[in-house]
């Protein structure tokens, strides 16, 4: 039973439980610590009130630094009234745990002022306790710590493990240095020596009748006496006599007729006491084989510990010549086929320099071909203009004028702020991040070639085959040469991106794999490890990959409606059909900062395309925006208009033409969806509280024609408008 003393001690003082009480935690605690631990906070600082004065409790924690512990960091909702409690100063018991210091409550008095006026009483104050094991913060309701039920069972369980301690029983009766116990009276539940049973307990007169039992009867008849029995917390001169099911609770009578508990199911308290005693067997009966077992691995290991030290000896005494000169042949093949994929990798890197170059000439002869087809609309509406002017009609000149002059505006309007800058500059971005590679040159070192037992070797990561793309990540690997011990499969771990816990992506027998779905701009460590039906390897090398910064995505065939056209490897697309019809690109977006455009190819008579994102299962025979899957900004030849689940807001004028380009921005960061037209922002923020997976989108039918855009820079509109906001927290 010593193994067991360490549940029979208080958090708080480190000594065996005195009165403990059940916490809704299901923790306990003595009495007395629950009363040292209690802070008090004003109701003024309630979970309620905050409420009412407007402010979220996340909001009341940072402003004033009060709550050590909210319920949504421990994991727990609210229980009859509880919340989360303020901090105070703590100190720390002797087994190392927080306690707060004891404080008493501030009694109402009334206040004087100094003219004799009647001051208002001081704010009512609240009691709180933390536990100090799970940290769930609690305020108490009207009755304190009596609201909490005692643990009888755990004082039962402490009162026979110290009378199993003790060496002999002594008498209870004696003032100094008492005397072992000869007998044990069963009626006054006291031990007696001989000289104190004489004197206190004489066997004349009333106390003749009492039983004397031998102290070692006596003690058994004690464990088997039956305890006093718990009476309700809520109604204490009621005692248990039903369980609740749905609150998992003894519960009185009173409870049941008029308390919480009238509406809920309830069972016998003896039926559920012998239920709950089984399932606590059976359970233990699975605990009991776990430590079995765990007892057997201890010897297992004990064995391999005499096994590793017979072995290193009998190394040290016989070193085997011919093994050392193929180890060292085996390291320089090593090498040397780094080496050989470093020069590969260089080759593939330079090939990489080769197609940035070459899509950058790309982008500006783009924008040169675009730039010039406007510049020649342009010259000739200029030149048709002054030719109208001279003619000398007025009737004839006044039947086109309106209509010229809204053509000049907006033709005016498309040579706006961004369209004579150039999308692309004459330097090469590209920096080689050689800093993983180092690394891991500088982690290269033996692996244990001689396994002692049937557990595979660590796999090692090859890392000229792994690479990332968008956001996507393959890895290969294999098993290091020489390995004696067969694997049969590989199990694949990734962190979070944000240098969280590592989770399963990939279990099987293959030696390579591509996980899709990463976010952009995020750094990850990838490992591996091996296994057989010996065991699990150690793990391999981490490895640190980082995927792209920007998305380079084309439109998605399979999640097309059939009436879809596609061309330009999957970059332009347009519709055999009158009908709107959706697709999606080929990357969804969770995180971070996208932007991409689209070019509009072809607008014969004045369609209403329209752009956005949306989820996977949108609807794809339907506009863009119809259901609630989708986030769009439809627009025409003079206006646009934002739509979601068929709901039409801000309309705003300015329409498109062929030629005309159309962003689309969403910012993960501030959960924001924004449109452009010819590089100028379309309207407020169209979309706020954007979430989830959301893939790039677009609606047409066979008069629209277009052709997108992606890899693109944050345009300028957009990131003066950052800047304004983090100067004015206030702007939206």
């Amino acid at each position: 039973m010593e193994e067991m003393e360490e549940e029979l001690k208080c958090p708080v003082c480190g000594s065996f439980y005195r009165e403990p009480i059940i916490l809704p935690c299901s923790h306990s605690l003595c009495l007395a610590c629950a009363r040292n631990i209690l802070v008090q906070t004003p109701d003024s600082e309630s979970p309620q009130s905050r409420r009412a004065s407007g402010l979220s409790d996340y909001d009341y924690l940072d402003l004033d630094k009060m709550s050590l512990y909210s319920e949504a960091d421990s994991g727990y909702g609210s229980y009859g009234g509880f919340a989360s409690a303020p901090t105070t100063p703590c100190q720390k018991s002797p087994n190392g745990v927080r306690v707060f210091p004891p404080s008493m409550p501030v009694p109402h008095l009334p206040h004087h002022h100094s003219s004799g006026a009647l001051l208002p009483p001081p704010p009512a104050r609240n009691q709180c306790l933390t536990c100090p094991q799970c940290h769930r913060s609690l305020l108490l309701d009207d009755r304190g710590l009596r609201g909490f039920a005692k643990n009888r069972v755990l004082e039962g369980v402490i009162e026979r493990y110290q009378q199993s301690k003790a060496a002999a029983l002594r008498c209870q009766l004696c003032e100094k240095s008492p005397k072992e116990a000869t007998v044990m009276c069963e009626q006054c539940d006291v031990f007696y020596c001989e000289p104190c049973r004489l004197r206190c307990h004489p066997p004349r007169g009333p106390l003749a009748k009492h039983r004397l039992l031998p102290p070692a009867q006596g003690r058994v008849s004690r464990r088997l006496s039956p305890r006093k029995i718990s009476t309700c917390t809520d109604h204490e001169l009621e005692n248990h006599s039903m369980y609740c099911v749905q609150c998992k609770m003894p519960v009185c009578y009173q409870c049941l007729e008029e308390g919480k508990h009238s509406s809920h199911e309830v069972k016998a308290l003896g039926a559920m006491w012998k239920l709950h005693k089984s399932q606590l067997s059976q359970a233990l009966n699975g605990l009991s084989d776990r430590a079995k077992e765990a007892k057997e691995f201890l010897v297992q290991l004990r064995n391999m510990v005499q096994q590793i030290q017979v072995q290193l000896s009998a190394d040290k005494e016989t070193k085997n010549k011919e093994n050392s000169v193929e180890f060292e042949a085996c390291l320089v093949a090593q090498c040397d086929a780094l080496i050989d994929a470093l020069n590969r990798r260089k080759v593939q890197l330079l090939a990489r320099v080769n197609k940035e170059h070459e899509h950058k000439l790309k982008v500006v002869r783009d924008q040169i071909s675009h730039c010039t087809v406007k510049l020649r609309q342009t010259t000739g509406l200029m030149e048709y203009c002054l030719e109208v002017i001279k003619e000398n009609d007025p009737s004839g000149f006044l039947q086109i004028s309106d209509a010229l002059i809204r053509r000049v505006h907006l033709t005016e309007d498309q040579w706006g702020k961004g369209t004579l800058t150039p999308r692309m500059n004459t330097d090469f971005d590209l920096n080689l991040d050689s800093a993983p590679l180092l690394q891991s040159i500088h982690q290269l070192d033996f692996v244990q070639m001689k396994v002692p037992s049937l557990v595979p070797a660590p796999p090692m990561l090859q890392m000229e085959e792994c690479c990332t793309q968008n956001n996507s990540a393959t890895l290969s690997w294999k098993q290091p040469p020489m390995s004696m011990v067969q694997a049969e499969g590989y199990i694949l771990e990734l962190d979070d991106g944000n240098g969280g816990q590592f989770r399963e992506v990939f279990v099987g027998k293959e030696t390579m794999c591509t996980v899709d779905g990463l976010h952009f701009n995020s750094t990850y460590n990838a490992r591996v490890k091996a296994f057989n039906k010996a065991g699990v390897s150690q793990y391999s090398k981490t490895l640190v990959l980082q995927t792209s910064e920007v998305a380079w995505f084309a439109f998605d065939p399979g999640s097309a409606h059939s009436d879809i056209i596609f061309s330009n490897d999957n970059l332009t697309v347009t519709c055999n059909s009158y009908d709107d019809r959706v697709v999606l690109g080929k990357t969804g977006f969770s995180k971070g900062v996208h932007y991409w455009e689209l070019t509009i190819d072809r607008y014969d008579n004045h369609p209403d395309p329209a752009f956005g994102v949306a989820r996977v299962e949108v609807l794809k025979d339907v506009m863009l925006g119809k259901d609630d899957k989708a986030w769009a900004m439809y627009v025409d030849n003079n206006r646009s208009w934002f739509m979601h689940n068929n709901s039409h807001t801000n309309r705003t004028e300015g329409g498109i033409t062929k030629g005309a380009t159309v962003g689309v921005l969403l910012d993960f960061t501030r959960r924001t969806l924004t449109f452009s037209i010819n590089e100028e922002q379309q309207g407020p923020v169209a979309f706020e509280s954007m979430e989830g997976l959301l893939f790039p989108a677009v609606s047409l039918n066979r008069n629209v024609q277009v052709t997108l855009h992606t890899g693109l820079p944050i345009p300028g509109f957009y990131s003066s408008r950052a800047s304004i906001a983090s100067s004015h927290p206030g702007h939206p």
